[in-house]
């Protein structure tokens, strides 16, 4: 594993952000951990948190591309602070872009902020998760309604590698199918079980024994099995 995710795993968990013991999910699933980016709250968790979603991008997709697009809401920061770290670590100047959930209809008006778009324009998305496309769903059209842009890739923070709406694939696999676009994230939950069973994190183990069986368990009730 690259050391930037090994980091990026420290992070989430140094940050709050991702957590382990039992969690409801809008799905109805009961699950042994859960990811909030919305956790990152301070300026240098953010500033982070846009080098690391950067350098997985750079990693994933390269460089060749005008806009990040971050759907509303939690895509909106990430879309931002995205865009300084690419700034940042490689000189990259790009545009942010995000749509509103509401159309404005004073001022310049419209569904979108942030850069206006152009056709010919390349596009990279960013969201925390994909759990149901839903979000991409809603604003993948929104996108090439506004000009044709050509979307080079989704980068998600996290992929749980769970089981998507068609019940065979992870849920950023069924976009990419979906959609024709590549899909990556920065970490999968399975390289954080990996890194993170038996390692001790101040002072005890985050995936003990017992917390690895639970993870088993739900991964072999809900996991994409070719995981």
């Amino acid at each position: 594993m690259d050391q930037y995710k090994k980091d990026f795993i420290d992070f989430m968990v140094a940050s709050d952000v991702l957590k382990f013991g039992e969690f409801t999910l809008k799905s109805g699933r009961t699950s042994p951990f859960f990811m909030n980016a919305g956790a990152y709250t301070t300026g240098e968790q953010l500033h982070q948190l846009g080098l690391y979603y950067a350098r997985a991008i750079e990693s994933a997709f390269g460089l060749d591309f005008d806009i990040v697009f971050g759907p509303a809401y939690k895509g909106i920061p990430l879309s931002v602070v995205t865009a300084m770290g690419l700034a940042e670590l490689f000189g990259k100047e790009v545009q942010y872009c995000s749509n509103r959930k509401e159309v404005k209809d004073h001022g310049e008006g419209g569904n979108l902020l942030g850069a206006s778009l152009q056709d010919g324009m390349r596009v990279v998305m960013v969201e925390d998760v994909t759990t149901s496309g839903k979000s991409i769903d809603e604003t993948y059209p929104l996108l090439t309604g506004a000009a044709k842009v050509d979307v080079v890739g989704l980068m998600v923070s996290l992929n749980r590698e769970e089981v998507g709406p068609s019940g065979s694939k992870a849920a950023i696999d069924e976009v990419s199918d979906k959609y024709g676009f590549p899909t990556a994230a920065i970490v999968s939950m399975h390289e954080v079980i990996d890194y993170l069973f038996g390692k001790e994190v101040d002072g005890h183990l985050l995936i003990d024994d017992a917390l690895k069986n639970k993870l088993d368990a739900y991964y072999a009730q809900y996991g994409v099995k070719s995981c």
